[in-house]
Order: C-alpha cells, then sequence, then structure tokens
C-alpha cells in the first residue's frame, strides 16, 4: 500500500515538473511580442495604430484555441496533445523574425495563439485532474512558472539585441529553449479527467455564473497582457527610457510579477482566494495612480512597474482557484475561461494601440484602470451570486 502512494506522489510530482517546464516556454513565448514591438514595426515597415494588430489576432488566435483545446483535452492523451502544440510554437517562433510583411507576421502571430491556448487550457486542465482539491498551492505554482518565462523572455532579447544586432536571434533561441519541453511532455503517460466526457451533462455550471467568469478572466487577462506588451513602448513614447533601458523596465514588470508568484504559493493554501483577488485588485489600480499622478518620473515608471506586476501577478491563478471551488473543472469549462482571458488579451491592448498615438501614452493607463474598475464589479457580483 505505501509502495502504491510512493508511487502515485512520485508520478504526480514529474507530471507536475513537466506542467512548469511547459509554462516557462509559454512564458517565454507570451512576454516575446512587447520588447519587439518596434523591431516587428520597422521590419514590415507599419505604424504602432496598425502593428498593434499582432495582439489582437495573437489573442483571436489564442480564442480559437482554447475552445478547441477544451474539448481535445476531454478527448485525447493530453501530454502529447499539449507537446504537440508546444513544438509548433517553436517552429512559428522560430519564422517571426524572418517575416517581411504584415499579413504574414499576422498569420504566425494567429498560429502563436491559437497554440499558446491549447498549452494554457492544457496546463490549467490537467494539474487539477492531478491534485483535484489540493490543488491551489499547485495552480499558484504553475503560474509563477509562467513568471519565470516571462520575466526571462525580455531579458534575453534585450541581450540578443546588444550582442549580435538584432532581435531575431532572441526569437531563434526561444524557440531552442522549447524543444526540450515538447521531448518531456510526449512519453508521459496522462492523467484521468474528472469526470468522463459522458458524464459532463451532470455538472455543467449554471450559465450565469460561468458568464461572468468569463467575463472575470477577460478584464483580468486584458490588464495582465496590455501591461506587459505595452509597458515597453510607454517607457519610450514617454521619454522616460530608451529601447534597452525599456526593455529592462519590461523585464522588471515579469521580475516583480514572478516574486509575487511566488509568494502566492504558500499564500494560496492559507489565504481564502476572495482575500487574494480583493488585495491584487487594488495593488494593480494602486500602481496605476502611481504612473498617472507623477508621469514624468523614472521612479515612479520602475515603482509603478513593479507594483502593477506584484498586484496582477496571482490574480489569474487565485481566479481558478476560486472557479474551481463553485465549478466543476472540465476541459469544456477551462476552455471557456480562456476564451474569455483571450477575448481580453485581444480587446484591451488592440484599443490602447488604436487611440495611442493621437492620446499620447496615458491612456495606456486610463485604460487599464477602467479594465481593472470593472473587474471589481464583476468580482463583487460574482461573490454574492456564489454565497446565495
Amino acid at each position: 500500500m505505501n509502495q502504491t502512494v510512493t508511487f502515485r506522489s512520485t508520478h504526480a510530482l514529474t507530471q507536475t515538473m513537466a506542467y512548469y517546464a511547459a509554462f516557462i516556454a509559454l512564458g517565454l513565448t507570451t512576454a516575446s511580442l512587447g520588447p519587439t514591438l518596434l523591431g516587428l514595426s520597422k521590419q514590415t515597415g507599419s505604424e504602432l495604430s496598425q502593428i498593434s494588430f499582432l495582439f489582437t489576432a495573437r489573442a483571436l488566435g489564442y480564442l480559437v484555441g482554447s475552445f478547441i483545446g477544451g474539448r481535445l483535452y476531454d478527448r485525447l492523451p493530453g501530454h502529447r496533445t499539449m507537446a504537440a502544440a508546444v513544438l509548433a510554437i517553436a517552429v512559428a517562433l522560430a519564422f517571426t523574425p524572418t517575416a517581411p510583411l504584415l499579413w504574414l507576421l499576422t498569420v504566425v502571430l494567429l498560429a502563436i495563439g491559437f497554440m499558446e491556448g491549447v498549452v494554457d487550457v492544457g496546463g490549467n486542465t490537467l494539474i487539477v485532474w492531478v491534485h483535484r482539491e489540493r490543488v491551489a498551492p499547485y495552480m499558484n505554482g504553475l503560474h509563477t512558472f509562467f513568471a519565470v518565462g516571462a520575466f526571462l523572455s525580455p531579458v534575453l532579447i534585450t541581450q540578443a539585441i546588444l550582442l549580435l544586432g538584432s532581435f531575431g536571434w532572441g526569437y531563434w533561441l526561444l524557440a531552442l529553449l522549447l524543444l526540450p519541453v515538447a521531448i518531456l511532455l510526449f512519453p508521459l503517460p496522462s492523467p484521468q479527467p474528472i469526470v468522463e466526457h459522458a458524464e459532463h451533462a451532470r455538472v455543467r455550471p449554471q450559465l450565469r455564473v460561468l458568464w461572468l467568469f468569463c467575463v472575470q478572466f477577460m478584464l483580468v487577462a486584458g490588464a495582465e497582457s496590455s501591461f506587459g506588451g505595452w509597458i515597453f513602448t510607454y517607457a519610450v513614447k514617454s521619454g522616460l527610457a530608451d529601447e534597452t533601458t525599456a526593455g529592462y523596465v519590461n523585464a522588471a514588470f515579469w521580475g516583480a510579477f514572478l516574486l509575487a508568484r511566488i509568494a502566492s504559493i504558500p499564500l494560496a493554501a492559507r489565504v481564502r482566494p476572495r482575500v487574494i483577488m480583493s488585495v491584487d485588485l487594488t495593488l494593480a489600480l494602486l500602481s496605476l495612480a502611481v504612473l498617472f499622478v507623477l508621469p514624468n518620473s523614472n521612479v515612479a515608471l520602475w515603482l509603478g512597474t513593479a507594483l502593477f506586476g506584484i498586484g496582477i501577478a496571482s490574480a489569474f491563478p487565485t481566479l481558478i482557484t476560486f472557479a474551481g471551488r463553485h465549478i466543476v473543472i472540465t476541459g469544456a469549462v477551462t476552455g471557456w475561461f480562456f476564451v474569455g482571458a483571450s477575448l481580453g488579451g485581444m480587446i484591451v491592448p488592440w484599443l490602447i494601440g488604436q487611440v495611442f498615438e493621437t492620446a499620447g501614452p496615458t491612456v495606456m493607463l486610463l485604460i487599464l484602470s477602467g479594465a481593472l474598475a470593472l473587474a471589481f464589479v464583476v468580482f463583487g457580483v460574482i461573490l454574492t451570486l456564489t454565497r446565495k
């Protein structure tokens, strides 16, 4: 009996480590667009208002990948599905700095977004299936490793620019780093779903609760991806940093994001998700106030960036954990959550891009503040309904 328990524990640990590796890869991919946005603009001869459509394309792909991916994990071996998606991302990343036309680059980002959605849904679903009711600290750990990749991505790209004179080498390095992850995942036995596919109709959540969670994921993910994607350009266009320094400001966001997610692992086992979520949104709004009140201060830029990273870091995994206490997490349900998240990643960064050059960099802060204020309201409604 003890040997069986030990085997299951070791197997669960191996699976968890594989998901963590996949989320490092996901973080490397997700954070690569922000510090290369100006370079890709020059590569394709596009204006910022045009190149910002890359956020929309990737988010649209992510939306479709989340929707389809959730159903794939309910039907196919999860680890092989995730391995194939990671491998496809590596190929697309390698092609990104060679695309000379905006429409071609848009297709590449659409494909990357699709595979990101498949990987993201897979990690968040499979880790719940492995750890069940004890998933909270493991879930925060999963998203902490995403932050590791997201922190390293702008650093690696900035170093590639400094040492080799081209951000393309950064993309090729990221593609190379993803290959071992696909090799690790492919042979691992996949976990069993919480409920069989035939039983899904019995555990369907109330639609209004599901849609409210989707809206909350949209707002939180939209704020997170927008800040990470636009802070580099904000710092440059505000005159507060050159491109090299802005790359490190971008890395500071992901570094603070990483440290906050590490700190959230023990907190998730001790503090209620509703409390963590409320504190996260408050800190994120406070950071935007710092940037807005002191728009010409380098200190405020670094402080506000770090504070936003701390505030938004654990909001997404905490929301998943909170949802899991009120909804049975199937692949399809997780897929809907990430459809909401992808809509946020599509709409909010695109909206910033449409008005950034005409209204000025400060408009980024105003749009993000509005999204987070609305997130507060939606979360309050969710709390009211789930208590009933």
